[in-house]
């Protein structure tokens, strides 16, 4: 049921968003295990198309937010305004009251407005006046930042860097598939194609089904043990946190389902390392004088560290 409900997504978001379906398993498996996405590249490579196909595809109400240095926090959580006729002050909600949150270009914003979707993407709700009020279920934020041309951005700080499950990049398309792009808008828009093939029920199931995927304690103690590593690098100012352990164990779960196990192996968590970690990372200016990067230092963690072997009562445990 996962299986085919899956490849139903996949296919439809493939017919607006062409060549790239290594990322929209990557979306798909962040969505399934409840956390949220960092896309960080160029303009014009299909951020917003991804974002926009996802929430067809799958039935979410979906909202976008352009970030700028104007933003305002109540934009995001919404505000009280003062009612004469009721005698009350009443809430209007904000970008966040949706299931799929676009936030376009968030390091072009300030902190203080950065700082708004913190509760959003922990806990599902907001808090305005002191009043807290509940989103939707899911609630999944995509945001984007363009890595070049910072003049005038704001670096999103280490605690909601961390809130982010996964930091993907699409990069340019092949020659072929540009050719398919511009042959699938020749005449019309892909993204009026999309069909509805699930709904946001089946989200919350699959991230329910989760918990049942086992993981036995020698696969814990490999996670754990990749994720300690990165705390005692000499180049590593700010290693993994708990939250990043919690973040790869869902993804490998999600990883898993996705390739029709119900148990994780250790391909499952080296799938997944480097999208889950590496934006988690700071390093000390060292790392950048000696071109090293996040990426870098992940695959070699992973190259040093030997898998458990795995056995038959995995499947059993």
């Amino acid at each position: 049921m996962i299986i085919e409900q899956s490849e139903h997504i996949v296919r439809e978001v493939r017919k607006a968003f062409i060549g790239k379906d290594e990322i929209i398993k990557k979306v798909l498996m962040t969505i399934y295990a409840g956390g949220h996405i960092l896309l960080e590249d160029s303009p014009g490579v299909g951020k917003t198309t991804l974002a926009l196909a996802f929430s067809r595809a799958i039935g979410l109400d979906y909202k976008r937010i352009q970030f700028t240095t104007d933003t305002l926090p109540s934009d995001i959580t919404g505000f009280t305004m003062f009612n004469r006729q009721a005698n009350e002050f009443v809430y209007h909600e904000g970008a966040a009251n949706c299931n799929l949150l676009l936030a376009d270009e968030i390091n072009r914003t300030s902190p203080k407005t950065q700082a708004a979707l913190l509760e959003a993407m922990e806990e599902n709700n907001v808090t305005v006046d002191g009043v807290t009020h509940m989103l939707p279920s899911p609630f999944i934020c995509i945001a984007t930042q363009n890595p070049f041309g910072t003049s005038g951005t704001q670096p999103l700080p280490e605690s909601q860097m961390d809130r982010f499950m996964t930091r993907l990049s699409i990069g340019y398309p092949s020659a072929e598939d540009q050719m398919q792009i511009l042959k699938a808008h020749r005449y019309a828009n892909p993204l009026e194609d999309i069909q509805v093939v699930a709904t946001r029920e089946n989200i919350l199931e699959v991230r329910n089904y989760l918990s049942s995927v086992r993981l036995n304690d020698d696969m814990l103690r490999y996670i754990i043990k990749l994720c300690e590593e990165t705390r005692q690098l000499p180049l590593v100012e700010l290693g993994i946190s708990p939250r990043g352990v919690q973040a790869l164990t869902r993804m490998s779960k999600a990883h898993a389902i996705l390739h029709e196990r119900g148990y994780v192996v250790p391909e499952d968590v080296q799938a997944v390392f480097v999208d889950v970690c590496a934006h988690r990372l700071v390093l000390r200016p060292q790392a950048r004088v000696e071109g090293v990067t996040e990426r870098d230092l992940l695959a070699d963690i992973l190259k040093r560290f030997q898998a458990p072997a795995m056995n038959k009562r995995w499947k059993n445990e």
